[in-house]
């Protein structure tokens, strides 16, 4: 199966943000990808929370989810739509994670379970004091793989990545928005751990570069084997990765090193 992440430094002007990520997406179904990803909240990044509040859509009327849909549609391609703010009660929204198949069906939303709280050399987050946080893991199969989602500080918890090898999971998907400071220090380090001991292939897809609140995202959009190995990356910029992947690799991996069957946990 041939695969796509797309990379994008998103801004504030979701119109902008929208036509990007349609050039993107084009671009990754004319080199022939069957399932494309975008990064975490693609459709607008770095304002003020109070501007993001806003920003977040009704689930049943989002022009998002029907943006996705149409673009998984047109093209025939699973569609991984990053994620975007969806509005939730009390007064908080969820960072949500739409799937959609290749007649534009939304298969799966996936809430990110573990919220990104820091303060560490200036830099100080608190998505836990006005994000909702999902509860309960989701995968999709896509084609001969299935897939399990997966949102940026997700990926610092193995054991979330180990419920979906459990639940028959052989591809795994990270869409982020990793901060520069963190991104330079743990970024490619957890993708492969994650890879490596599930013996998955991990797809990252990544916003790269300085928004306009100023922060400044990692980017580095990878796609990994399940030995480990890089595939391909797009270190900076806005652009598309393609790789193919193998099943036939995949069972390789596992039975000549069947870790997954020496568990003792």
């Amino acid at each position: 199966m041939r695969v796509a992440c797309i990379q994008m430094c998103s801004g504030i002007d979701r119109d902008a943000n929208l036509a990007t990520a349609e050039t993107l997406l084009a671009q990754a179904a004319e080199q022939g990808a069957e399932l494309a990803l975008l990064p975490e909240t693609f459709v607008f990044m770095g304002g003020t929370k109070t501007e993001k509040l806003k920003m977040a859509e009704h689930p049943s009327r989002s022009e998002t989810l029907s943006f996705l849909s149409e673009q998984a549609a047109k093209h025939q391609m699973f569609v991984v739509g990053g994620s975007l703010l969806l509005s939730a009660e009390s007064g908080r929204v969820r960072n949500a994670c739409p799937v959609f198949d290749a007649r534009g069906a939304l298969l799966a939303v996936y809430d990110k379970m573990h919220l990104f709280d820091m303060d560490y050399q200036g830099e100080s987050y608190h998505e836990s004091a006005w994000i909702s946080a999902g509860d309960k893991p989701a995968s999709i199969p896509v084609g001969d793989f299935r897939a399990g989602l997966s949102i940026c500080y997700d990926l610092r918890f193995p054991e979330l990545f180990r419920q979906y090898v459990e639940d028959g999971c052989d591809l795994l998907c990270n869409v982020a928005a990793f901060t520069a400071v963190t991104g330079r220090a743990h970024w490619q380090t957890l993708l492969q751990a994650r890879a490596i001991e599930n013996q998955s292939y991990m797809l990252a897809s990544a916003q790269a570069g300085i928004h306009p609140d100023g922060r400044q995202t990692w980017g580095h959009s990878m796609i990994i084997d399940p030995w480990g190995k890089v595939i391909c990356e797009l270190a900076e910029g806005e652009g598309v990765i393609v790789a193919d992947l193998s099943k036939d690799y995949l069972r390789q991996v596992r039975q000549s090193l069947p870790a997954l069957q020496h568990r003792r946990l």
